[in-house]
């Protein structure tokens, strides 16, 4: 399938046109040093207070954790995560250092997970988000307390062929666009459409 070229309305790095979310994966390990860079991405975040409310809970393919945090997903993403090298749980701390609620939380831990998606695609890696897993499964068997939100998990993994997914999901396996500036940007005050 031919690679769809994206475009921009106006000047941007071309790292954010070039981070798409694939699912075609080789199956083949990633280092620790690899898995390693992309958190340490994430470290670097923008965090209000500094209080870093992101927490990353991951299991390598061949860990003891892998079944366990396979059986978290559903079974459309199971399909292709069965390649992946890491599955990974994104979680966010809902209270800062004196239990108050931080109503940062979930942006500053989504900054957190675009440093790592952005710096997956600097190091020509597959990281793909998913909403599709078992929520409170997930808090029951990664052991999370209420204390914490569960953001969402992903899959990491070096890039594979299209014949590794189902032929319906190789349809979707490019980048896709986005849509315009305008549809989601208001002067003054908010306007719905």
């Amino acid at each position: 399938m031919e690679k769809e070229e994206r475009k921009s309305d106006y000047p941007i790095h071309e790292l954010f046109l070039n981070r798409w979310s694939p699912r075609a994966m080789s199956g083949e390990a990633i280092s620790d040093k690899e898995l390693f860079t992309l958190f340490e991405a994430a470290r670097w975040a923008p965090s209000s207070s500094n209080l870093q409310p992101w927490r990353f809970i991951y299991a390598k393919k061949e860990s003891e954790h892998w079944s366990k945090f396979f059986s978290l997903l559903g079974e459309f993403n199971q399909i292709w995560c069965k390649n992946a090298s890491v599955l990974v749980c994104l979680i966010a701390k809902k209270t800062d250092n004196e239990g108050k609620p931080n109503r940062n939380a979930l942006s500053d831990s989504g900054a957190a997970w675009e440093n790592l998606a952005l710096q997956g695609t600097i190091s020509k890696l597959v990281v793909h988000g998913m909403a599709g897993f078992d929520v409170e499964k997930t808090r029951k068997e990664l052991q999370i307390t209420d204390d914490y939100e569960i953001v969402h998990m992903f899959a990491i993994g070096k890039h594979g062929d299209l014949s590794t997914i189902p032929e319906r999901m190789q349809k979707s396996e490019h980048p896709n666009s986005r849509n315009p500036v305008s549809s989601f940007v208001f002067e003054g005050k908010f306007k719905t459409n």
